[in-house]
């Protein structure tokens, strides 16, 4: 069932919602060592990409505390994302999002979520 839904999104995605998806990385360090004397840490940037939809949270859904001003939601296919996006991670695009009139650059996960048959990750993201 999930590689049935999956296929149908993706066929949304490239068919009907083609002028709204964007294409997207995320970041996140990886594990490391880190030395509190010197402050550093052999940990390294892990970068994954992916497809997504941004988009704007409707105004009567933000509530100044769970969903701020400025936040914005991006949904993207779990098997078109060369990762696993988790809070605190950096999302960025370099092209231009609709919403924003620009690239989306410097936000981070605030909130991951999704659907029971793990067809489609639901993020909620914050400038940071």
């Amino acid at each position: 069932m999930r590689d049935e839904m999956q296929e149908i999104f993706g066929e949304l995605f490239d068919d009907v919602f083609t002028e709204s998806v964007t294409a997207f990385t995320g970041e996140y360090m990886g594990p490391g060592v880190f030395d509190p004397v010197t402050e550093e840490t052999t940990a390294q940037p892990v970068i994954y990409s992916g497809r997504g939809v941004f988009h704007e949270y409707e105004e009567k859904r933000v509530d100044g505390l769970n969903i701020k001003f400025g936040d914005i939601q991006l949904i993207a296919l779990t098997n078109e994302v060369a990762g696993r996006p988790d809070i605190g991670h950096l999302v960025e695009t370099s092209a231009d999002v609709g919403i924003l009139g620009m690239p989306a650059k410097g936000y981070r996960v605030v909130r991951v979520g999704g659907d029971p048959a793990g067809v489609h990750h639901d993020l909620q993201l914050r400038k940071a």
